[in-house]
């Protein structure tokens, strides 16, 4: 099976209401209580059938039900998952209930922490029994990154360095949004004090720091592929 570039999966579940964040289609759907979360959450379930499972997570909160698609297999978003969020969106169409990629309130993103490292097998194996977590799966050493396996905390990636750096801090945060949000999450952190150190890469991701000198990458899936 070949595999989808981030911008043909984008392009089937922009349209859905669902964003493509980091490997995984999420959705929002917005309800009036954790009662209609839950019943929310069985439509969803039961809409993708045996289909669903090592793909389709929910989590219930009281006044949304989000919604997650990804592969458990390859940590990726398949061809699967693309059918499995037409048929989730049709049928909670079906009752009225609409997926979108969030509100102000809470956009949909992912977290990462990415760990500078010249000797990455050496130091992997410690934060992997120190969090608990486990290896990413379908990705070859020593490129795996370290995953909750509830996805309940932000992935780890070790990022390769050839040399120490001593001048700046060797442990970052990657915060992924959905692309029309990567702009307003800048600005507002330009406005809150930050710097902007380097948009070279835009828009696959853009360099922050605080006024001390702490990085931090705003970043999406676009140009990747």
């Amino acid at each position: 099976m070949a595999t989808l570039t981030r911008r043909q999966i984008s392009e089937t579940l922009d349209p859905l209401g669902w964003r493509l964040i980091h490997g995984a289609a999420l959705a929002h759907v917005a309800v009036a209580s954790l009662a209609a979360a839950a019943e929310a959450a069985a439509v969803a379930v039961t809409a993708a059938g045996t289909g669903g499972n090592g793909h389709l997570s929910v989590e219930l909160h009281s006044d949304r039900l989000l919604l997650r698609l990804q592969s458990a297999v390859t940590g990726t978003v398949s061809e699967a998952d693309l059918h499995l969020a037409q048929t989730v969106t049709e049928a909670l169409g079906r009752r009225s209930l609409v997926t979108s990629p969030g509100d102000a309130a809470a956009a949909p993103q992912s977290m990462e922490i990415a760990i500078d490292a010249l000797d990455i097998p050496l130091v992997q194996p410690f934060w992997r029994a120190v969090t608990g977590y486990v290896d990413e799966p379908g990705a070859p050493e020593p490129d795996a990154a370290l995953i909750d396996p509830l996805g309940r905390g932000p992935e780890i990636w070790f990022q390769q360095m050839d040399a120490p750096r001593v001048q700046r801090n060797r442990i970052h945060l990657d915060v992924t949004v959905a692309p029309e949000l990567a702009q307003p999450r800048i600005d507002a952190a330009l406005a809150a004090g930050g710097t902007l150190l380097s948009a070279a890469r835009a828009p696959a991701f853009w360099v922050l720091a605080d006024a001390e000198g702490n990085e931090v990458c705003v970043c999406t899936w676009q140009g990747r592929d």
